[in-house]
């Protein structure tokens, strides 16, 4: 059966695509040689990623779901062996590294893991219990944090505190939409901020507690995290200098006027910006937006649950890196490191999105309209 393409995905992610080569080709006049030629390799990527949207069209969506606990237990395998056999680099153990290839994170595709199983698990969920009572949803949600927990903590134990954030902030978005009662987010809403408040007078009040209870490295994360409220910090300092100095119409292509340190990745939008100014800010965000809104606006389509909550995910993780990455880099957000969906560089993170890429075009399509991965 003939495939239908949806163009109001597939043309911004080629526009994204140009976008990111030329941003990280212009980052490369501070980034160390012995990288290599980035932009070229950003390129390759997404050649690469071209062909896993190819292939994943030919098999469709039911072929991943049918695979889901498979692939969330390689996903955790992973994970695990990163503690024990991971590279260190700046400090954490997040990548296998594979000569000749270069380095692969697996907490990437690990986000990817956590939307189908939580799908399957919601799908599953819905059609058991007609009208579940607290009892049974209660017990749901227990099921699906314990799925959501066990990547998080090795995750965490990298360290890699963004990656923890975005399955978080993935499960938030697939259960808002479960139908399950308001009243377990408020809960657990009132359970975070708890959390996190004991967290916070640990760290400012008892930081002899806090280290002895956390350890060393999670007290300077937060000490780094929050850093941003005082606008200090080189990264931050140079990327507001950069941008501010910007004016309308930028410095130019390949003209970034001063040094900080992760231009190519978690800095990219502060390349960008100051390259080609307050013009191309808007016009990249306007490509943002409209390629948000197009995703947005499959949930109307005529689609199964199932895709719904992917597509829930999708939005969710996609939406909160964006808002993330952009905030951080102007000083209203703290730095964590996450990076720009298909603009900084990674060849992890970028085959992780072109494989959402091939699940929204499946969905979007007449061909992938059944659900039958049992």
């Amino acid at each position: 059966m003939k495939i239908k393409i949806n163009y109001k995905i597939l043309i911004p992610i080629i526009l994204l695509s140009i976008i990111s080569i030329i941003t990280i080709y212009s980052s490369l006049t501070y980034t160390s040689p012995s990288l290599g030629n980035l932009a070229l390799k950003q390129a390759l990527w997404y050649g690469v990623g071209w062909i896993l949207v190819f292939i994943l069209i030919k098999l469709g969506n039911d072929y991943l779901y049918r695979h889901t606990w498979f692939l969330y237990i390689i996903g955790n395998i992973l994970l695990l062996l990163l503690l024990f056999f991971g590279t260190p680099i700046n400090n954490s153990k997040c990548w296998f590294i594979l000569p000749g290839i270069g380095s692969i994170q697996p907490s990437e595709f690990m986000k990817i893991f956590i939307m189908l199983v939580l799908a399957t698990m919601i799908h599953d969920f819905r059609n058991d219990y007609k009208n579940p009572d607290c009892r049974d949803e209660f017990i749901f949600i227990l099921k699906t944090l314990g799925i959501l927990i066990i990547p998080s903590i090795l995750t965490f134990l990298e360290p890699d505190t963004g990656a923890v954030l975005i399955y978080f902030v993935i499960y938030f978005s697939m259960m808002f939409i479960s139908g399950i009662r308001l009243r377990w987010f408020i809960l657990l809403l009132l359970i975070i901020i708890g959390g996190v408040g004991l967290i916070l007078y640990l760290y400012y009040c008892r930081e002899n507690l806090f280290i002895k209870l956390f350890g060393t490295s999670f007290y300077y994360r937060l000490e780094r995290l929050f850093n941003w409220q005082e606008g200090s910090g080189l990264q931050l300092e140079n990327s507001l200098a950069a941008i501010g100095s910007a004016g309308i119409f930028g410095h130019g292509f390949n003209k970034t006027p001063i040094y900080f340190p992760e231009s190519s990745t978690d800095f990219i939008f502060a390349v960008f910006a100051s390259n080609f100014g307050l013009i191309g800010v808007m016009i990249l965000i306007g490509i943002i937006i409209f390629f948000d809104l197009n995703i947005y606006f499959l949930k109307n389509k005529k689609i199964e649950d199932t895709n719904k909550y992917i597509i829930a995910g999708i939005l969710g993780m996609l939406v909160f890196q964006q808002i993330q990455n952009i905030g951080m880099t102007i000083g209203i957000l703290p730095i964590t490191g996450i990076t720009l969906p298909f603009i900084s560089y990674g060849g992890s993170s970028l085959l992780s999105y072109m494989l959402l890429i091939g699940i929204i075009l499946n969905i979007s399509s007449r061909k992938n309209r059944t659900y039958k991965y049992k």
